[in-house]
């Protein structure tokens, strides 16, 4: 059996050049992605200009803004960056099928029996750095034997370790004397550049770590920094000290994470679940172009269907069917239900609408079905005949019916063009309802708010009346074209404007609304504006049955 071989990505620059992937600025110019600890904003993650600029995450935005005056930043957005990963995740699954996410940016995989497919495990790497690059992406990567050794070999492979000034060494000595300056070397060395792809050959893996930062091992910063003040910089300087001595000064933690580097303890890749998806696929053997035999078919992807979606207790709300052509052309019908459903007698009739509008052209020789939008659903009990008749009549209550008809309807003019009404908190007359999607929402489980006086029956956008400005109802006025005569009137109601919103159509200030019979019949809802940024008059602002 082959060794285990574990692959471990790591973008250093992934919410940086998110960013600059959407066009947040030139990517010649120094960018930064910064976050709020402490009460202070930090760079979170900074482009290759930046970087080349001398920024580096976790550096305080101000002393940022005074190294590079040009710099250019952005907020952090850990959804979207968390969406990014998850996008990159599914690119990797070309690499290998067992592949999970390490928040928040980087990726691991169990490469066992498959670099054979790249040529090589160096292939592998050549294959993965080349895509990011066109992704437009900094990438490092490696291969190990364990997890924890891909990951201290991805992060820090030919990164210089951060020097640690604890005082006990002569070159670290403060700038005292003219003989330790003279001493200290005045060129220091380049920092060799971090490697792009690693490679830890089988059973090699003591000899891989030994020369990286114990940082490496996924410590917590504090740990780091007590183990270089003891001199236990390297992992290499912790590999032979005894265990005992090391989990009871440091804790369990440092035991089980170098343990881990080196394979003594297990550390699985757990690959991210696969989403639910509810379809179904008919071949046909023969073209078929009938309705009927549409429907025939269709009976029998939605009994299997249904039958995924209740054993996942699930409903669905939208199904797509997807008739393929014998030309090699397709053709897709969808339909909404008012509310989640698993029940194949509620949604054939809503196909049964729409199958008619099908051309089948040379034929038709595939089906597919697919739930694109379910929701969960209460799980069903046994019960007995008392409970199941009362379960049978709630069905058939006009409820059950009306969520029925509106999916009916939905099939042919569209779920979101059905609405209903809820009673708001406003004493504004527009406003004392709100208009929702009657599929997505329940009616009102309540009685409905008495109104503090009658209101009309229809109510549209005030409309000028023709009448004298005076705070009394008009004995005549003109309205839409017509000249009206006041017979009798109640009132008024008076109405104040929400100030504090500035709503235009009450710029005219406070109302006294009357109800107004005209000698010809009609019963209108006129109101006198007493003006406020506009001048007064009387307006007409609905009409009662």
């Amino acid at each position: 059996m082959s060794p285990r071989r574990i692959l471990s990505i790591w973008f250093p620059r992934l919410a940086a050049e998110r960013l600059l992937r959407l066009g947040a600025s030139c990517p010649d110019s120094p960018f930064a992605v910064v976050r709020d600890a402490r009460q202070r904003q930090v760079l979170a993650s900074v482009s290759a200009a930046a970087e080349a600029a001398g920024l580096s995450p976790g550096q305080p935005l101000a002393d940022a803004m005074a190294v590079c005056p040009g710099l250019v930043t952005r907020r952090e957005t850990p959804a979207a960056e968390a969406a990014f990963l998850a996008a990159l995740r599914r690119w990797a699954e070309r690499v290998s099928p067992w592949i999970a996410e390490e928040p928040p940016d980087g990726l691991v995989a169990d490469i066992t029996g498959c670099a054979h497919l790249f040529g090589g495990e160096a292939g592998l790497l050549d294959r993965i750095v080349q895509d990011c690059a066109g992704f437009g992406l900094t990438v490092r990567a490696a291969i190990a034997d364990t997890r924890g050794a891909a990951w201290a070999l991805a992060h820090h492979a030919g990164a210089a370790g951060a020097p640690h000034r604890s005082g006990d060494e002569i070159r670290q000595e403060a700038r005292a004397t003219r003989a330790t300056a003279a001493r200290r070397p005045r060129n220091r060395p380049a920092a060799p550049a971090p490697q792009t792809g690693c490679i830890a050959p089988p059973g090699r893996t003591h000899s891989a770590l030994a020369a990286l930062p114990v940082a490496a091992l996924r410590l917590e910063p504090d740990t780091a920094e007590a183990l270089a003040r003891l001199g236990l910089r390297r992992i290499g300087d912790l590999a032979g000290q005894p265990r005992a001595a090391l989990a009871r000064r440091f804790g369990p933690a440092l035991v089980t994470r170098l343990d881990q580097a080196f394979g003594a303890a297990p550390e699985p890749v757990s690959p991210a679940a696969t989403p639910p998806h509810f379809a179904a696929r008919l071949t046909l053997p023969d073209p078929i172009g009938l309705e009927a035999d549409v429907m025939a078919a269709l009976d029998r992807l939605l009994e299997r269907v249904c039958a995924r979606l209740a054993t996942a207790g699930r409903g669905a709300r939208r199904l797509r069917l997807e008739a393929m052509r014998a030309d090699g052309t397709h053709e897709t019908v969808e339909v909404g239900l008012a509310r989640p459903a698993a029940d194949p007698d509620r949604i054939r009739p809503l196909f049964a609408l729409k199958i008619g509008g099908i051309e089948a052209g040379f034929g038709i020789d595939a089906l597919r079905l697919e739930a694109t939008l379910t929701e969960p659903v209460s799980a069903r009990r046994p019960c007995g005949h008392l409970d199941a008749g009362a379960a049978a009549r709630r069905d058939a209550t006009p409820e059950g019916a009306l969520e029925d008809l509106i999916g009916r309807l939905g099939a042919r003019i569209g779920l979101e063009a059905i609405t209903r009404r809820h009673p708001a908190g406003s004493h504004v007359p527009e406003k004392t309802a709100t208009v929702q999607a009657a599929a997505w929402t329940g009616p009102f489980d309540s009685r409905w708010p008495a109104p503090p006086a009658p209101r009309p029956l229809s109510l549209w956008r005030p409309e000028p009346v023709n009448a004298p400005e005076t705070p009394g109802p008009p004995a005549r006025f003109r309205w839409r074209g017509r000249d009206l005569a006041t017979a009798a009137a109640e009132g008024p109601e008076r109405i104040a404007p929400e100030w504090w919103l500035d709503d235009p159509d009450w710029r005219t200030g406070q109302r006294d609304y009357w109800r107004v019979t005209t000698s010809a019949g009609d019963r209108l809802w006129l109101y006198y504006a007493h003006g406020g940024t506009m001048s007064p008059g009387w307006f007409c602002h609905g009409a009662f049955a």
